[in-house]
């Protein structure tokens, strides 16, 4: 088995030259055919994606919803410039925008101070009217009359109009069929913010915010667009330039580019025949992969223009020009050059290529859907970067000019002055390390797991700047549902029940994060109030369930259509449905209000039976808790396969999890900075361990396969084979690091809180990465597989003006 990988190695390289013309049209056939999947492709703008379908949260919220329908709505603030809701202007706004707001695509209710539903009492009757009467909006006595109502009714304070009258409000509840979820918020978005457009052309003096679930959802939407439209591209032009600096030469970043393109393609297209559906962290997937595919394209260009140095000639070949034994020359310095880098780079890109998609795999551990389908599109296109970049890029180069590299290169001499120096330096660089990495992890609980959904966006997005006006100025955007269940039939009008509901209301308004509380027992109590005259001493809950029972049915008989209490109240009246409004919050923050809350339904309330918690809010709380769980299992998972991976391929059980020391190392490295700079960690970074854990092997893997080869066919010390190998593959594991850098650090550039942080801390632990790789590795090796009664570096000739040294008993020519 072992001889036929190495004669497949050795004869790989020269079957695709001689075939090239038709590998380059097969695997661009290939491309096109996987790229077409994209047609297939479906965005979505559903923020429930980001639960699984057995996530506890999402199935409450989805129960509550069955019970009393759904809350998607588009909420407008109505903001006059004198800062007065209840001004002639700001009503006539209001009151216009209230009637147009039915004409919404998808609407079933509009609430607003407009056509809130006043109850006056009239004789031993009720009168149920719309609070604004717009006829009568010139007399300032109505409208004080109306400002009073306003501000004292609960219903409204704090949801319809602002606590000090400023704002006002407009909630429009709509009910998307959900055949094609992205279309409809999109129709439902476009046509509210033009709405809003025409407030302020006929209304001026007056502006309006446009937030709401729908709005929220389809921002999730522009943003992965927006992704996919700047650093798609601008990720492709800084690593265009980074190459063409690094390689200096135009003819290998081509083919380097064209390669990478490709499998960006593929990846998208296979996603989209495989069903996986973009959504705001897949839609980053293009950038990464964009970014780790360079990595195998740039280790087999790097050691291709290193076998066609002048001084690298086919004589000296096993004298140290590549470190390895060639295969049958041809007198051909390029094709001699491809298929020796072929040759020494077929095994570790395999490997980079199989514990990277590995590591990306091991993201459909996630809670996280949207996670799971960016580790897929990412790990289809390493696995399509493999493919190509050992037969597309080697028949590309062969027919492409490749500019010969001076033997003097000063970067080769200052990567060999580094392994000397790392040599020399071993055990104070080993000890420090070592010591660096202890105190840093040690900063890793200082990481706080905590996220705040509203800051998923950045200020530049309109949604989040018009959401934080809204939470500062008139009501929360976080919401909380809870089902209070009463037990029996008709049980909601019971005394006892509708205190305990009663007391619950009271016990929310007083916690420092609520804004407001929408409760069915502030409708009985103004109903009791009406009925006895509009006497402010009867503002309380009705004496009996018969007159609860009665006031509740002449209230829903008078209540105009579209304005009912179903969204409050369920069908057989077992139970009724309680909404917080809460100010932003944290995730941690929503988890402790939340338990509090129930905490207290169990001590406080015996008459409601069963309380359930729900709403969008809730389940992006917990999420990032439940993530990381399965995230832990995930990582576990494939460092377990990635173990035997390089253990199975290294021959070794010693090297293959002496190995594993410099991966394991730089995401805690990464994970303790961060600790000290920024101290959070959200649901998206759950996942940079896991994600990281198959890129940081990649450069290890090529350290050790260098090695390897010059201890097993140059026969080399171990401190030798550590020379060999920074001067070998020592310049590429910089250059792809650089490259992978610059690709996250484009990727953090994204409005999208959950990408942009993702990016920071990939490219950081990726740099940590690096060191790792240069200064722990190196002294690792020396110390367990050094050769018997080997106690120190071996004398060696100093090294030549461009890096290269002798192995001892031989002299480089």
């Amino acid at each position: 088995m072992i001889r036929s990988t190495h004669e497949l190695e050795s004869r790989l390289g020269g079957w695709i030259i001689d075939l090239r013309w038709p590998i380059i049209a097969v695997t661009l056939a290939l491309a096109g055919i996987a790229a077409s999947g994209t047609a297939f492709l479906d965005f979505s703008a559903d923020s429930r994606l980001y639960a699984s379908s057995d996530n506890p949260q999402r199935r409450a919220s989805e129960a509550i919803e069955h019970t009393y329908g759904r809350s998607h709505n588009v909420f407008f603030a109505i903001v006059p410039e004198d800062r007065d809701a209840t001004s002639a202007l700001a009503l006539q706004a209001t009151a216009w925008l209230t009637e147009r707001s039915w004409t919404v695509p998808y609407a079933t209710r509009v609430d607003s101070l407009a056509n809130f539903q006043h109850v006056t009492a009239d004789g031993d009757d009720i009168v149920v009217r719309d609070l604004v009467d717009e006829s009568a909006l010139g007399d300032a006595d109505e409208r004080s009359r109306i400002r009073g109502i306003a501000l004292a009714e609960p219903r409204l304070a704090g949801r319809l109009i602002a606590r000090d009258g400023g704002v006002g409000g407009i909630s429009v509840t709509v009910h998307l069929p959900g055949e094609d979820e992205m279309l409809e918020g999109a129709r439902v978005t476009a046509f509210a913010r033009g709405l809003a457009g025409e407030v302020r052309e006929r209304f001026p003096g007056v502006d309006v915010r446009v937030t709401g679930l729908v709005v929220f959802n389809q921002t999730f939407v522009e943003v992965s667009l927006n992704d996919l439209k700047i650093l798609v591209p601008a990720t492709f032009a800084a690593m265009t330039l980074m190459l063409v600096f690094l390689t200096g030469g135009l003819s290998g970043t081509f083919a380097i580019m064209l390669v990478v393109a490709l499998a960006v393609m593929t990846a998208v297209g296979l996603g989209g025949w495989a069903g996986l559906p973009m959504t705001p962290p897949a839609a980053i997937a293009p950038v990464v992969v964009l970014t780790v595919a360079i990595a195998s394209c740039v280790h087999i260009f790097s050691s291709l223009v290193q076998a066609m140095r002048s001084d690298a000639s086919p004589a000296n070949w096993d004298r140290g020009g590549s470190a390895s034994l060639p295969p049958a020359l041809t007198g051909d310095p390029k094709r001699d050059a491809i298929v020796e880098s072929l040759r020494v780079n077929l095994q570790p890109v395999f490997l980079a290529c199989l514990t990277t998609a590995l590591g990306f795999l091991s993201m459909n551990f996630s809670e996280v859907p949207p996670l799971r389908h960016m580790g897929t599109f990412a790990a289809f296109g390493v696995g399509a970067a493999f493919v190509f970049s050992v037969t597309l890029l080697p028949a590309l180069l062969s027919l492409l000019p490749i500019r010969m590299r001076a033997a003097g290169d000063r970067r080769d001499a200052a990567m060999a002055a580094l392994g000397e120096f790392v040599i020399r330096r071993r055990r104070v660089l080993g000890w420090g390390v070592g010591a660096l990495a202890v105190a840093l992890v040690v900063s890793i609980p200082r990481n706080e797991l905590n996220d705040v959904f509203l800051h998923y966006f950045d200020e530049s997005i309109e949604f989040r700047r018009d959401a934080d006006f809204t939470v500062e100025n008139l009501t929360g955007i976080y919401t909380m549902d809870y089902s209070l269940d009463s037990g029996t039939p008709e049980g909601i009008t019971a005394p006892a029940y509708l205190s305990d509901v009663a007391a619950f209301a009271e016990w929310y308004r007083r916690q420092p994060e609520t804004i407001h509380v929408n409760v069915v027992t502030d409708t009985f109590r103004r109903l009791n109030m009406s009925m006895h005259g509009d006497d402010p001493a009867e503002y309380r809950l009705p004496a009996s369930q018969e007159l609860a029972a009665q006031y509740l049915l002449l209230y829903e008989i008078s209540l105009p259509v579209g304005l009912d209490l179903n969204n409050q109240i369920d069908v057989d009246r077992t139970a009724t449905r309680m909404t917080v409004a809460t100010r932003t919050l944290s995730s941690n923050e929503v988890i402790a209000l939340d338990r509090r809350a129930l905490r207290w339904l169990a001590d406080r309330a015996p008459r409601i039976v069963r309380a359930e918690s729900a709403g969008d809010t809730l389940m992006f709380a917990y999420l990032g808790r439940r993530n990381i769980i399965a995230m832990l299992i995930g990582t576990t998972v494939a460092l377990v396969g990635i173990s035997f991976i390089l253990v199975i391929a290294l021959r070794s059980l010693r090297l293959g999890f002496a190995s594993l020391v410099p991966n394991l190392v730089p995401g805690a490295l990464g994970f303790g900075i961060w600790g000290l700079t920024v101290g959070e960690v959200g649901v998206s970074l759950s996942m940079v361990t896991a994600m990281t854990l198959g890129i940081m092997v990649d450069d290890t893997v090529h350290f050790l396969s260098k090695y390897r080869r010059a201890r097993r066919e140059l026969g080399c010390t171990s401190p030798d084979a550590v020379r060999v190998a920074f001067r070998t593959v020592g310049r590429a594991l910089l250059t792809t690091s650089l490259v992978l850098v610059a690709g996250f650090v484009v990727v953090s550039l994204s409005s999208f809180e959950l990408n942009a942080g993702m990016g920071k801390l990939t490219a950081l632990v990726i740099v940590m990465a690096l060191a790792a790789d240069f200064f722990l590795l190196p002294p690792l090796l020396m110390k367990v597989d050094a050769d018997a009664g080997e106690s120190g570096p071996p004398e060696l000739d100093p090294p030549r003006p461009d890096g290269e040294f002798a192995p001892p008993g031989q002299e480089l020519e």
